[in-house]
């Protein structure tokens, strides 16, 4: 690497700050009682007969408040007589094993210590229904075999497509309870298609399971929980749009709608399906989704310890560090992109040395010269946005000024010993 270092070396890279940015702080303040109190309105015990099993799902994204919600939905039904088991409902992410799966809860917090009932863990699904299209519909065995399930999920704003449902209660039976063999028929006719898809093959699901309820949570933009919801089965399809209106609303951003160089420290599959929320980085793999700020040139650093190694969407950048290609799980990456039909999102980018190199790779390639010009914007991840840095072009260009304050006088880009970032 060497000629491509020397390339590099005499780029220079612009002084950053480090900026607050404002979001809506809606937020519950005791999050188990809230939930159980709208349990007990909702009347799910009259739902839950003393003896019987249920399932409750467990979704692969690092959910706020994740162990509390789940806990709190064990002891209810613990409370009305019944055993609960924990079923991982993740597609075909955790490298689309048994033990992957469960292994991508225990990173998440959620455990039989921690959460007090048993995580079963299967890759076995049973055919419950047919679409249209006849596509089987899928669904994990040991769901299926329960008395009831109750279905528990974040409800936001899908990185890969636009539709009525995008991520919720309706994809974690399409996608998540449906396991790897059922995710890769819900998204064998591409993204393009998934919206429709994706309700025809969740509504066959709904109609065919004992579910007992749905609990959807949003979160505003400080990765706190905003609101909770309990649904009965009846009230999924028409309720569920709403809440994903609401969840919009409260979403984090950065101020910008363009950006010449965008480095974001870490990615994985704990923040995102995509390693990224794309809303955020304003780059997509699929021609089904859009938005976001114009970003010229794009940088991942790292991979996020609870990814498991899976780099899902380092497709989007178009350079990565060295430590970041050394985390990579190619087989679960690839699964991951061969189940959802999409390759785009692991394409190799460049590799570099360090970091400095990918900072230094962006900045040469944005197309802005004058450093007094280029509007470089550094995250640690797209959950936390809350506390990120941008030059002093960016934070000129910015899009709010009351949303956005500067917290630091410029200082010189951090590196250590071996030039990766010292920031987070």
């Amino acid at each position: 690497m060497s000629q491509i270092n020397e390339i590099l070396d005499n780029i220079k890279l612009p002084q950053i700050m480090k900026v607050k940015q404002v979001f809506d702080d809606t937020k519950i303040d005791d999050v188990p009682e809230y939930l159980n109190q709208k349990l007990i309105e909702k009347q799910i015990k009259d739902k839950i007969k003393p003896g019987m099993k249920i399932a409750i799902t467990g979704g692969s994204r690092g959910i706020s408040h994740y162990q509390a919600l789940m806990k709190t939905v064990v002891d209810f039904v613990y409370k009305c007589g019944a055993t609960p088991f924990v079923v991982p409902a993740m597609g075909s992410h955790g490298g689309g094993t048994d033990e992957g799966q469960a292994n991508m809860l225990k990173k998440l917090g959620i455990t039989k210590e921690t959460v007090g009932c048993d995580i079963i863990s299967s890759m076995e699904v049973v055919e419950v229904g047919r679409t249209s299209k006849d596509l089987p519909v899928y669904i994990d065995k040991n769901a299926t075999e329960a008395d009831g399930i109750i279905l528990l999920n974040r409800i936001k704003l899908h990185t890969s497509f636009r539709g009525k449902y995008e991520s919720g209660l309706i994809k974690m039976m399409a996608i998540g309870l449906a396991k790897r063999k059922g995710a890769d028929m819900t998204h064998s006719l591409r993204y393009e298609n998934m919206a429709e898809n994706l309700v025809e093959v969740g509504t066959i699901a709904l109609q065919n399971l004992n579910i007992i309820c749905g609990v959807a949570s949003i979160e505003n933009g400080y990765n706190e929980v905003a609101d909770v919801f309990v649904l009965k089965k009846d009230e999924i399809l028409e309720e569920e749009p709403k809440i994903l209106e609401k969840s919009k609303k409260l979403m984090s951003r950065i101020y910008l709608d363009d950006i010449d160089v965008l480095i974001v420290n870490e990615i994985g599959k704990n923040i995102s399906g995509t390693g990224v929320d794309t809303n955020i980085v304003g780059r997509f793999h699929t021609k089904a989704a859009s938005g976001g700020p114009n970003t010229i040139k794009l940088g991942f650093l790292d991979i996020s310890e609870k990814s498991g190694g899976n780099g899902n969407g380092m497709g989007l950048a178009d350079f990565v560090s060295k430590k970041f290609y050394d985390k990579i799980d190619f087989p679960s990456t690839y699964i991951n992109a061969i189940t959802s039909t999409e390759p785009n999102s692991v394409k190799l980018p460049l590799v570099l040395d360090n970091d400095k190199y990918v900072f230094k790779g962006c900045v040469k390639l944005c197309g802005t010269r004058d450093l007094d010009k280029l509007k470089l914007v550094v995250i640690n991840n797209t959950k936390e946005l809350d506390e990120v840095y941008m030059s002093k072009a960016a934070f000129e260009n910015v899009v709010d000024e009351e949303k956005v304050e500067v917290v630091s006088e410029l200082f010189d880009i951090p590196f250590d010993e071996e030039d990766n970032l010292k920031l987070f």
